[in-house]
């Protein structure tokens, strides 16, 4: 007996495969720049806004990529909200000193990271999501630690860099096992 399992559309993983290298990309040279910045200062937090604000873009693209082929965007509309509800907490905790903005990163690290998570269970057929479900879990956990570190008797940036960095890395093979899936022979 011949089992048919529908494929999904092509353009949803060339378009996930597209947004995931960018998104290695941008996360490589944002951890390069913050790591140049030892306080909290117009650079860092302009970076650090502009970090969630990138995030959404991303969604934003992922959304009209799943939409327009049927696919779930419940948890894409409930990252875009997280990570903008993030920018506007960010503005308001880089007034307040470090370890504010490491509470404020922890706590999207955290919901982003259940997020993306789920997502990635979600979309588990497309392919290449394992590195994405792992990341979401590690991204819960680091954000777990962010928290903690704002306790710390000298706080710092230094850990968003490369926390940033290491996301960006499963991006990156996401993006390249979406790119082996689509080589496969029918």
């Amino acid at each position: 007996m011949d089992t048919v399992v529908a494929a999904p559309p092509a353009s949803v993983p060339v378009t996930l495969r597209k947004l995931y290298f960018l998104r290695f990309a941008f996360a490589a040279v944002w951890a390069a720049l913050l790591s140049t910045a030892d306080a909290l200062g117009p650079l860092s937090t302009t970076l650090l806004l502009v970090y969630p604000l990138f995030d959404v873009a991303a969604a934003v693209v992922d959304v009209r990529s799943a939409r327009a082929d049927g696919g779930p965007v419940t948890l894409l509309y409930a990252n875009i909200a997280i990570s903008s509800l993030t920018v506007l907490a960010l503005a308001l905790a880089a007034t307040s000193g470090i370890p504010a903005v490491l509470r404020v990163w922890g706590a999207w690290a955290v919901t982003a990271g259940i997020v993306q998570l789920v997502a990635g269970a979600v979309r588990r057929h497309l392919g290449g999501q394992w590195p994405m479900i792992v990341s979401g879990g590690i991204s819960t956990l680091a954000g777990l630690s962010f928290v903690t570190q704002a306790g710390a008797d000298d706080p710092s940036l230094g850990s968003l860099a490369g926390y940033a960095f290491l996301g960006g890395v499963f991006f990156l093979v996401s993006a390249l096992r979406l790119g082996r899936g689509a080589r496969r022979p029918a």
